[in-house]
């Protein structure tokens, strides 16, 4: 349970820099994460703001700042603690269960906030069978909470206002600012379009589909160059 504490214990300049964050969770949980890519606010915000790109630079600060603020809002009205589904309970002992869900089981240990389906150690938040044990027991689920999933600590997040940009009337710009001359930057423009989208790594890039063959099925060719129809 004490993993994401002593990954917040780590150089900022590690934390920071998303491939270095992959390797250290593959390290710590090399099979659990061998399939989840870690979800980092700079995904999100390059899909929000994919739109807005071709504005220009005033006109794109003022849209950040306004969605900005729409987020900011958005995620201190939530509501609820936690959310709770529940399976089948059978105790072994106090702090061991097994879950009964169809036809599969699953182990669960609230001592050791361990699930055998993975997810409880791996998120430090119950998982489904997790919760079906503390519901079935009617234990808090706070307790067996990362506290960064509480609400406080989520809310202590979007503490911080982002401030409304005024009006360009009324902005006080120092002589010396309003004195510089900005020069185009230095080097050369490289040939064709300017890319839009970020270069993806081998792991985000969706495999090309495999075609085969109508008539034969064999991969390689498509029917019309087929040479293996029957005679």
């Amino acid at each position: 349970m004490g993993i994401i504490s002593g990954i917040l214990r780590l150089p900022s300049a590690v934390l920071s820099h998303s491939a270095g964050f992959s390797q250290i969770l593959s390290n710590l949980l090399p099979k659990i994460l061998q399939k989840r890519d870690p979800v980092i606010n700079a995904e999100s915000i390059n899909a929000a703001n994919k739109d807005a790109r071709e504005l220009p630079v005033m006109r794109l600060l003022e849209y950040m700042t306004n969605l900005l603020q729409q987020w900011q809002q958005k995620q201190k009205k939530c509501n609820g603690d936690i959310y709770r589904p529940w399976r089948k309970v059978r105790p072994a002992t106090d702090q061991l269960y097994t879950v009964l869900e169809g036809v599969r089981r699953n182990i669960v240990c609230l001592e050791e906030g361990t699930c055998s389906c993975g997810k409880f150690q791996m998120d430090e938040l119950p998982c489904p069978h997790a919760w079906a044990v503390l519901k079935n027991q009617q234990l808090k689920p706070g307790q067996y909470c990362s506290f960064y999933y509480k609400k406080d600590k989520l809310l202590s997040t979007y503490e911080f206002p982002v401030n409304p940009m005024p009006d360009e009337s009324l902005w006080v710009i120092p002589t010396e600012v309003m004195e510089d001359v900005v020069l185009p930057p230095k080097g050369r423009r490289n040939a064709g379009r300017p890319r839009k989208e970020r270069l993806k790594p081998a792991s985000e890039k969706e495999s090309k589909r495999a075609f085969s063959c109508s008539v034969c099925g064999q991969g390689g060719h498509n029917r019309k160059t087929c040479r293996n129809r029957p005679k």
